[in-house]
């Protein structure tokens, strides 16, 4: 009785083995292909705002870390990831934050190129109002494309806020605070462009 007993137990922990080790497995395959597929993503957002074509370094190697709560919206470190063609900086794609969303803070993604013109910017997570405030999407409006091509000149200061703050750029109907908050980011971001662009392509 004794002897079968041994047996079973045994074999239990033989299978408690077994099975805890294929579990473990599978959790690093599988884990492995979750970032392998967030890092393509991420890849991807970035040759939206940069084309491929025009750098031939790896961005996400090529990135820094900066910190500016003032003009990035976050008292924590950004992601800064630098294009170069042959050596040479081209662009930089930003990760700031708009702290004062309607519902929160928007994290947002700002390709800028080195003379400090925006290339695109695409909204990485928000939580604001379904139907109003996610027109910052481009899945809901092509309102972020108005962007393109904008700088700390162009417009001139005044000029970046909504029309209803004698801006020039459109708010939404029945939701005026989000792209208030995301212009207010985009012009910040720049203002740390033109201040910093020389740390950016610096820093190690």
């Amino acid at each position: 009785m004794l002897k079968q007993i041994l047996r079973a137990a045994s074999l239990l922990t033989l299978f408690a083995v077994i099975g805890g080790g294929l579990v473990v497995f599978s959790f690093e395959i599988t884990h492995e292909q979750i970032k392998a597929n967030e890092r393509a993503a991420l890849v991807r957002i970035l040759n939206t705002l940069i084309p491929p074509e025009h750098y031939d370094n790896d961005l996400l190697k090529d990135s820094v870390e900066m910190q500016n709560e003032a003009l990035l919206g976050t008292n924590e470190p950004v992601t800064i990831y630098r294009a170069r063609k042959e050596g040479r900086p081209i662009a930089a794609v930003l990760t700031p934050e708009a702290p004062d969303g309607y519902n929160g803070r928007i994290r947002l993604l700002v390709g800028i190129d080195y003379q400090g013109n925006l290339m695109g910017v695409r909204v990485l997570s928000h939580q604001e109002t379904p139907g109003l405030g996610d027109k910052i999407e481009v899945r809901r409006s092509d309102w972020i494309f108005g962007f393109n091509g904008r700088s700390l000149s162009n417009p001139k200061k005044g000029g970046w806020k909504v029309k209803r703050d004698g801006g020039i750029f459109d708010q939404f109907t029945g939701a005026t605070i989000t792209p208030r908050a995301v212009i207010k980011a985009l012009h910040k971001t720049l203002l740390f462009y033109q201040q910093y662009q020389n740390e950016v392509f610096a820093k190690k």
